[in-house]
């Protein structure tokens, strides 16, 4: 029978849960929770409260449960009856023996029921709580395990210190000792290359006293290099203690090195040259194979000696006793050149002399060309001894090419004609120092220098021939009677011109007139040296007589002939200066030659002769690009004259010696100095003012001639206007005696009668001389003019002062008559 439950709960297990309610509560909770453990308790109670159904619930309150109660799916097999299901429930509660009749046995079981749920809720945390402490457990033994461990790590570390500073230590000493033996160790390695450059002194001066030892041999060269340290070290090192002593010997021993090298290239040298000489018993060799037996011997020596004076050169800049070495040595070689070439040279030159006595620039061009090649060849023969330059052996060369000059300078001094001397002044300038110096400087400097002194002394001598030539030649010139016979000789080569036509057009294969005459305007080029201007660079279809070079007057063709000599040869200075002195002699010249022919013939043959040759001046001067302005210095003594006649007047010897102002003697100095004067002089200007004079006084001369009587009867009008004007009586001209139509028809028929008669002889004149219709046109157009103006003057007046009738009577040509009878000359 069961025992009737409690009516209410044990006071046990109220206090537990009044106690576990007081933990949390706020606001004053007796064991507050943290959040994590806040979030724990929520997340059991929420995995708790959706527990399972209990297998034993009978199978009829299913039903009675929501869907809620039940989340989790029930996988147990439905039960076949309810009392199975029962069964089963007391079973698990131990009371299956047991029956419940009585509310308090069932009171008493529920307590029971619900006493072992209490039970079977709680025991999942009693058993997390016995999981967690035995974590707990173990987790305090590992702690244990790692205070213990670290206790021992401690221990160690101390230990490690202790015996890392005791390592230290002893590391830091050693590392001590072992500088310190380096130290040693670099300090001995030190003196010891220190003392070896002394212990070499006892080896080198082994070397160089044995008797065995050669310049030639192989440690002949390492030994020198040795030996140039040792110097260079102890030199640089004054502060040891036996420097000097040591130098000294070292010195010593560089003297024995360089007396070898020098002894056995000078034996090499003299010895070459005594078997060239020996080869020819008058020791002067003169032949080509005696010059090329000179280079080729010296050329096959010459790798003997190479590498010691290559070894000396690369020396002689650091150390003194090289560059004195090397000086003997280039003496030596220079020496042994000389004595070779001297002799044979002159032999050569003597030669050339003989060969070409008469004709002197084949002689300077073959001893230039001779001298060319000796210094060209001398030079590579050097190369193959010496790498370096010295300036000894242009000496030398100048010394050789002295010979050459000496020999010519005796010849040129004596030639006298310019044109063997422009010849020899363009064979030195163009073709010696233009084309082989400027191509070839380095090697022929020294002939440089020889041709430069051979062309001063030739244009030296040019100067001075060319002055004489201004002189004889043209300033004392002396026309002959044919240079005077103009026109005639104009004429004459016209007739033989045309002649030549005429035959030409019977024979048209044959050559034209332009080709057979010996000479015209285009071959008489007189520029020299390579001027590509001509003297007459004009081309016409009709050639004058006056044009051809050899027509020209003997004075113009000498003076351009002249200063084309002198135009290439000599200073533009000094051209300037004989250029302004031959053309001054040339126009004077040409003056008195004009005033000759005036004289003998007309004096329009006299002006057209002076105007013609003057533009042939004026034309052909102009290719010299130069200017022909010269600059005169002279000494003006009018101040010094007109102070010694003031200081020699009888009034002035008082005041002598006056201490003022007023002493003559000072008044002497202070006015008395001469005065330097400046002017220029260019002949270009001087040709055209005598052209311009000279065509004025044609141009006057030629109105003269045409409207003389006229210009006279005007110049009587003039004046009797003029004194009328004045106050004089007032003049009727047709009442004047010398004014009648009568007299005026005559003047005027007489005045026209002139010019028709002697107008075409003077244009005839022109045509002849001048042969250019331009320059005629502008020589005769001024004449025109004055003739027109004069008739038109006359017409002006003669209708002012005459009527009709007498106007019939003087019968003026009217100005359409006048400029077609001056049309002719169109």
């Amino acid at each position: 029978m069961l025992e009737p439950p409690p009516a209410e709960p044990p006071p046990a297990g109220r206090d537990v849960r009044d106690r576990l309610s007081l933990w949390d509560r706020r606001p004053q909770p007796t064991a507050p929770l943290s959040d994590r453990q806040t979030d724990s308790v929520l997340e059991l109670k929420a995995a708790a409260e959706n527990l399972p159904v209990p297998p034993e619930l009978p199978i009829e309150d299913l039903c009675s449960l929501t869907s809620q109660s039940l989340p989790v799916l029930l996988t147990a097999a439905v039960p076949e009856s309810t009392e199975d299901v029962l069964l089963k429930g007391f079973a698990a509660l131990g009371m299956e023996d047991e029956r419940i009749e009585t509310a308090q046995q069932f009171f008493s079981w529920f307590a029971q029921v619900q006493t072992q749920m209490d039970q079977d809720e709680g025991a999942k945390y009693r058993q997390m709580r016995d999981y967690l402490s035995g974590f707990q457990e173990q987790c305090d033994a590992i702690l244990n395990d790692v205070n213990s461990a670290l206790q021992h790590l401690e221990s160690l570390q101390k230990q490690y210190l202790f015996v890392s500073t005791k390592t230290g230590t002893l590391h830091e000493a050693c590392e001590q000792l072992l500088k310190e033996q380096s130290e040693l160790v670099d300090l001995a390695e030190n003196i010891q290359q220190k003392l070896s450059y002394f212990n070499e002194l006892e080896n080198i001066n082994t070397k160089l006293n044995s008797p065995t030892l050669s310049v030639n041999s192989e440690g002949f060269i390492p030994m020198l290099a040795k030996l140039d340290d040792c110097i260079a070290y102890i030199s640089s090192h004054p502060n040891f203690k036996d420097y000097p002593v040591y130098l000294t010997k070292f010195k010593q021993c560089l003297s024995k090195a360089m007396h070898l090298i020098k002894t056995y290239t000078v034996n090499t040298l003299q010895n070459l040259t005594s078997q060239l000489m020996k080869r020819d018993p008058s020791a002067v060799p003169n032949s080509d194979n005696a010059f090329t037996l000179f280079y080729v011997k010296f050329r096959a020596a010459a790798p003997k000696v190479r590498t010691l004076i290559e070894q000396v050169e690369q020396r002689s800049e650091k150390m003194p006793e090289y560059q004195q070495v090397l000086n003997e040595i280039h003496q030596c070689y220079l020496d042994q050149r000389e004595l070779l070439l001297g002799p044979s040279i002159a032999s050569t030159v003597t030669e050339l002399t003989s060969q070409n006595n008469r004709d002197h620039c084949a002689l300077v061009r073959s001893g230039c060309a001779f001298m060319v090649h000796v210094c060209q060849d001398e030079h590579q023969l050097y190369n193959e001894f010496f790498t370096k330059p010295t300036p000894k052996l242009d000496e030398l060369l100048e010394k050789l090419c002295l010979s050459l000059y000496d020999v010519l300078r005796p010849m040129i001094i004596h030639v006298i004609h310019l044109e063997t001397l422009s010849e020899l002044c363009g064979i030195l300038k163009n073709e010696m120092l233009e084309d082989h110096v400027q191509n070839n400087a380095e090697q022929l400097g020294a002939f440089a220098a020889g041709v430069k002194q051979m062309l001063e002394d030739v244009q030296e001598r040019l100067v001075y021939r060319t002055h004489i030539y201004i002189q004889t030649d043209i300033t004392g010139y002396k026309p002959a009677p044919g240079d005077l016979a103009y026109p005639d000789k104009l004429e004459m080569m016209e007739q033989i011109a045309q002649s030549l036509k005429e035959e030409q057009k019977k024979l048209p294969s044959e050559a034209s007139f332009s080709d057979v005459r010996l000479e015209g305007p285009e071959s008489c080029s007189l520029v020299k040296s390579g001027s590509a201007e001509s003297l007459n660079p004009r081309h016409q279809t009709t050639i004058s007589p006056a044009d051809l070079h050899g027509m020209w007057y003997p004075t113009v063709r000498r003076t351009l002939v002249c200063l084309s000599k002198l135009y290439r040869c000599i200073d533009r200075a000094v051209f300037q200066g004989l250029s302004q002195e031959a053309l001054s002699a040339c126009i004077q010249s040409l003056l008195g030659a004009a005033d000759s022919i005036s004289k003998n013939k007309t004096q329009v043959d006299g002006q057209l002769f002076l105007i013609k040759h003057l533009l042939i001046l004026r034309e052909q001067i102009a290719p010299f690009h130069t200017d022909f302005t010269i600059k005169e210095i002279s000494l003006d003594l009018k101040k010094t004259r007109d102070a010694a006649f003031k200081i020699l007047n009888p009034k002035t010897v008082s005041r002598f010696f006056r201490l003022n102002s007023n002493n003559a003697l000072i008044q002497f100095l202070l006015e008395g100095t001469p005065e330097i004067r400046e002017h220029y002089i260019d002949s270009k200007k001087d040709v055209d003012r005598h052209l311009k004079s000279a065509c004025e006084q044609f141009i006057q001369q030629q109105t003269k001639q045409f409207i003389e009587q006229l210009e006279e009867f005007m110049t009587k009008v003039a004046a009797l206007k003029t004194m009328a004007t004045q106050g004089g009586p007032n003049y009727s001209l047709s009442q004047q005696p010398w004014a009648q139509p009568a007299k005026i028809n005559d003047l005027v028929s007489s005045a026209y009668k002139t010019i028709k008669t002697k107008l075409p002889s003077t244009l005839r004149s022109m045509s002849l001389y001048l042969s250019n219709k331009d320059t005629e046109l502008i020589l005769f157009k001024p004449v025109r003019n004055n003739i027109q103006q004069m008739f038109q003057k006359l017409h002006t007046l003669l209708k002012e002062e005459f009527s009709n009738e007498d106007l019939q009577i003087i019968a003026c040509p009217s100005m359409e008559q006048v400029n077609l009878l001056l049309s002719m000359s169109k």
